[in-house]
């Protein structure tokens, strides 16, 4: 059993699936024109109507496949959801003397859905369009100041409309508002790691057969976590390659092959930093360098394919905001929808691939595979681990590679790194990282004049990475690495930190 939710465009549909995971509950998302088959295929216990901007009157609004409205199980409408139900039943919805946006209070709620839910209730609003005339059926269970119709059921046919976002955090008790409808869709709530962990393994298994798997493992939290879930389902059918392409942080290699091997996984390590160096070298533009490092990777990832094949599977560790971004690749889940951008595993695959895939992380958040990295034993510095590019320090040594550079970078890396968890500040960052940067200035060091290299530290905290906040690190922390880094790094006489949000800027500098 799922909760299903069609996805009418709005910014928050993510969030809904998230809060009912949150809540014990399985749910996907799929397109709000998704065929009613489609939708079975889920074997829905309830279905959602997301919110989005369109208006229910307009020629070209959108709406759910024929037959969607009459199933048999409760239905609830959020923001254009509700205004297309009640459009839908024979209500009326004209645009709002004025729109309302933000927080604000109900002035009185009830109904099945605000069981139990007490005292103030905030609610995060966002529409132009409001109900005016209630369906036959329907009932107002809740209001504001500025919307009489704010939320609406109907107990006999378990339909139910909210004209605000309960699954935002400005929505306080919009939790439990939504562990109401899962009651009343009488979901079991047992969606948890552990069933995850069961029903994934179960799932490889079958697939896969007595056929033998392929994994590249980056040293990430996603591939690493897929390593140990396909050791646990099939053994020694599984072949994981980690490429060493020179381009890691200080000790890396070595603490994937600690993480992974004593935990099972049969890994295959390959030490590649001359290829991908020789590449390289002289090569300044950052595009250029993503090129080569790709081409360089698949080369080598080949490579390593014909020795210790043949396989008949490719494993990624495609995530569902994947998926979902990419609106489609070659199991396409959302035909019809946006492309917001690329992921180069889901959409960036050749057509002629030689490997079916297998991709168990295909409907999991990044939250839930860290839960179940927890429970297969993944230390805790990997579970956790920061973001870290495919290219590497490539991408953060401005200009030209080379070896020299590398071994600085790899230094400051380490201290601001090492200095954050030593300070306990590491886990409230969203993504930390240093720069080696081109620029050299004179300095004074022992009475001596130097001219060195400037480092740039950057740490920032972000929900989504689409847009972010620089980290304000207390400035005794500062200036502590500031200090740790010229006086243990001698090529560094100079040290700057990133104040700039995204936007205007990107998180990496390349």
């Amino acid at each position: 059993m799922s909760i299903v939710i069609l996805d009418f465009g709005s910014q928050y549909t993510r969030l809904i699936a998230r809060r009912f995971r949150e809540l014990g509950s399985y749910s996907v998302i799929l397109p709000g024109s998704a065929p009613l088959e489609r939708i079975l295929q889920e074997n829905p216990s309830g279905v959602v109507l997301s919110g989005g901007p369109s208006s229910v009157y307009d020629d070209a609004a959108p709406k759910p496949a024929p037959g969607v409205l009459a199933l048999d199980v409760p239905i609830l409408g959020v923001c254009y959801g509700m205004q297309f139900l009640a459009h839908e039943a024979g209500g009326d919805v004209k645009r709002a003397g004025k729109r309302e946006y933000g927080k604000a209070e109900l002035t009185r709620y009830g109904g099945q859905l605000f069981a139990g839910i007490q005292g103030e209730f905030v609610a995060w609003m966002s529409h132009s369009d409001s109900v005016t005339t209630l369906p036959q059926g329907y009932e107002v269970v809740a209001e504001t100041a500025d919307t009489p119709v704010t939320a609406i059921e109907n107990i006999q046919t378990r339909r139910y409309g909210l004209q605000f976002h309960p699954e935002v955090v400005h929505t306080p008790k919009g939790g439990q508002l939504l562990a109401n409808f899962l009651d009343l869709c009488g979901e079991a709530r047992d969606w948890n790691a552990q069933h995850i962990i069961d029903e994934l393994i179960e799932g490889v298994r079958a697939q896969v057969g007595d056929g033998r798997v392929l994994l590249a493992i980056s040293g990430g939290v996603d591939s690493s976590t897929l390593g140990l879930l396909l050791a646990r389902a099939i053994g020694d059918k599984l072949t994981a390659v980690f490429i060493d392409h020179g381009l890691l942080r200080l000790g890396e290699r070595e603490q994937v092959e600690t993480a992974l091997r004593p935990l099972g996984v049969n890994l295959v390590t390959v030490d590649a930093t001359a290829e991908f160096l020789g590449a390289l070298q002289g090569v300044s533009d950052p595009e250029q360098k993503r090129k080569i490092i790709g081409r360089e990777f698949i080369r080598a990832f080949e490579r390593e394919a014909r020795e210790y094949g043949p396989f008949d599977f490719l494993a990624q560790g495609t995530l569902y905001p994947d998926v979902i971004e990419s609106a489609g690749g070659l199991q396409a889940d959302k035909a019809g929808a946006a492309n917001i951008k690329s992921h180069h595993n889901v959409g960036g695959l050749p057509d002629d691939l030689a490997f079916q895939l297998v991709e168990p992380f295909r409907t999991l958040f990044k939250d839930e595979v860290r839960e179940i990295a927890r429970l297969l034993g993944l230390p805790e510095a990997v579970r956790m681990r920061h973001p870290f590019p495919g290219p590497g320090l490539a991408i953060r040594i401005l200009g030209d590679i080379t070896p020299e550079k590398l071994d600085i970078l790899k230094r400051v890396d380490d201290i601001f790194i090492s200095g954050l968890r030593e300070f306990g500040l590491y886990d409230g960052c969203s993504q930390a990282l240093a720069i080696l940067t081109p620029i050299q200035s004179v300095g004074v060091m022992g009475d001596e004049r130097t001219y060195s290299y400037t480092a740039a530290l950057r740490a920032v905290t972000t929900d989504d990475f689409m847009t972010a906040e620089w980290a304000r690190l207390p400035y005794d922390f500062l200036a502590t690495m500031s200090n740790r880094i010229v006086n243990q790094v001698h090529e560094i006489n100079r040290v700057v930190y990133d104040i700039t949000g995204k936007p205007p800027a990107t998180i990496e500098w390349e």
